[in-house]
């Protein structure tokens, strides 16, 4: 009987192990996160302003305090970004963006574990750049939310694919005076190898 590339797809789900969290437990993932700004980003200099997209190394280290319940903290490699102000010019900046989480993953004996979660975010800016003079952006504090899946390919390891987004807005100034609001608000999409311990 030759055997189907579904029937080997599910004889692989049905046998593989699942990843299960327990209160004490520790995971660490490592992977890539894509940051996708929102694409009406406010206005600065009284023109329209849009930001670009970027990718960088992701890390996340989450702890068990119950079973299924993890605090969680995501940090990241420096991600850079461009702002384009229409007609005025562009300017770029770099940003780091921790956010710490409390995640719920949903139990189902299976090798696929959902899970949602909602946290706080603070992003801090820096080695800003433009020709249009001395560009500062304010750091910024606000709500994150998550939701995604781990497929466990053994008890102790799963490929977890995940969407956050996070709520960050930035006052900005040029050569001291402020200039407006830039809403960043991106989706940020993941894909990370999660270990535990």
């Amino acid at each position: 009987m030759k055997l189907t590339l579904a029937s080997a797809l599910i004889a692989l789900a049905t046998a593989a192990p699942a990843f299960a969290q327990s209160a004490g437990d520790w995971t660490v993932g490592f992977g890539l996160g894509w940051v996708s700004p929102k694409d009406d980003n406010g206005l600065l200099a009284g023109a329209a302003t849009s930001v670009d997209n970027d990718l960088r190394p992701t890390i996340t280290v989450e702890y068990f305090p119950w079973n299924n319940v993890g605090i969680e903290l995501l940090a990241a490699t420096p991600f850079e970004h461009t702002a384009t102000i229409a007609g005025v010019g562009t300017a770029s900046t770099k940003h780091l963006p921790p956010t710490l989480s409390l995640v719920y993953h949903i139990p189902t004996a299976g090798k696929v574990t959902p899970f949602v979660g909602a946290g706080l975010n603070y992003t801090t800016f820096f080695s800003e750049k433009s020709a249009l003079g001395n560009v500062k952006l304010d750091d910024s504090f606000g709500l994150a939310v998550k939701a995604g899946f781990d497929v466990a390919v053994s008890d102790k390891g799963a490929l977890r694919t995940e969407v956050r987004w996070m709520d960050i807005d930035s006052d900005v100034s040029l050569n001291g005076t402020p200039i407006g609001t830039v809403n960043i608000d991106p989706v940020v999409f993941g894909m990370s190898y999660v270990m535990k311990f």
